[in-house]
């Protein structure tokens, strides 16, 4: 697998053999401290990010590999000065050995991988896609609950718009008898073509408008902020709030995950409560997007086998 685009093109093997794999990372770190000792990565994030840019930063350097970072590339790179996407990655083919990117057009990590002779990881392109994101989503998922078959799973705040939903959805395609609830003000309800998406997969979507309507063995609450930066107008606040009082009408197996950050569509009450794992999930964009480099660079096998 030379680029990570898209969701889209993993099937169930290969998700298993990538989950396998950051297991062993994290197992044994020391394994893989130099992996990566010859290579630079091309880090250049178009849009703002704490989480996905360090932890991409982090695996890189954990790997004994260096970087060579643009954090505001739609300022401090030539793109200002006119130079088009596919010219910039054309030129970065020539500086490093694999290329993270974050872009607000849905199609730049399409675009890139074009006329890239050097992998490309995207990083999150537009409202489109974040394929890393559900990466360590599903990833947390399996390894707190053991397996992700049977999963019952709500998606809540910006269904429209946020892309790391849109990802999430096309891996859990991949499994059996998943059952997926939405609760979103109506403005940011999951757009049609996800909704094909997961009746084409036996996957009944359920369209709910309070808490009460999910059920209470429900495994995963996954929030979202509401993704302001996508459109313009003011929506006002989240209406649906995980807080204490929401959270205990739930079991004490159900997770909440969020890919952060938030805004107060989860309140800090929680914080402490054992379900609230998107710090932990945060945490394992590390292991996974270290397994994810050592893949597309062919490290993975030759380590492993050792």
């Amino acid at each position: 697998m030379m680029h990570i685009i898209s969701c889209q093109q993993y099937t169930r093997k290969s998700l298993e053999e990538l989950f396998i794999l950051t297991d062993d990372v994290k197992n044994n770190p020391q394994k893989y401290k130099n992996a990566l000792q010859d290579n630079i990565i091309a880090v250049m994030f178009f849009e703002p990010s704490t989480r996905t840019r360090m932890s991409f930063q982090s695996a890189i350097l954990r790997l004994g590999g260096k970087i060579i970072v643009t954090e505001n590339a739609g300022i401090n790179s030539s793109t200002t000065k006119g130079e088009t996407l596919k010219d910039t990655i054309r030129i970065l083919n020539g500086y490093a050995d694999a290329i993270v990117m974050r872009h607000s057009a849905d199609d730049a990590a399409q675009v890139a991988a074009s006329v890239s002779n050097i992998p490309i990881l995207n990083a999150g392109s537009g409202k489109g896609e974040h394929p890393t994101q559900a990466l360590l989503d599903v990833y947390t998922i399996r390894e707190k609950r053991g397996k992700i078959d049977g999963c019952k799973v709500a998606i809540l705040g910006d269904l429209l718009y946020g892309r790391t939903i849109h990802s999430l959805l096309g891996l859990l395609c991949l499994y059996d008898n998943i059952e997926v609830y939405g609760l979103s003000k109506n403005a940011f309800a999951l757009p049609q073509k996800y909704v094909n998406m997961l009746k084409e997969n036996n996957i009944d979507y359920k369209v709910c408008h309070s808490f009460d309507e999910i059920p209470k063995d429900i495994d995963v609450l996954y929030h979202t902020r509401i993704q302001s930066e996508r459109f313009e107008g003011d929506f006002g606040k989240e209406e649906y709030i995980i807080n204490k009082q929401v959270l205990n009408k739930f079991s004490q197996h159900t997770m909440v995950l969020h890919p952060l950050p938030r805004v107060d569509e989860i309140s800090s009450d929680i914080d402490n409560d054992p379900r609230a794992l998107y710090f932990e999930q945060a945490y394992n964009g590390v292991p996974i997007r270290m397994s994810l480099l050592l893949q597309v660079l062919g490290k993975d096998k030759e380590i492993m086998s050792k």
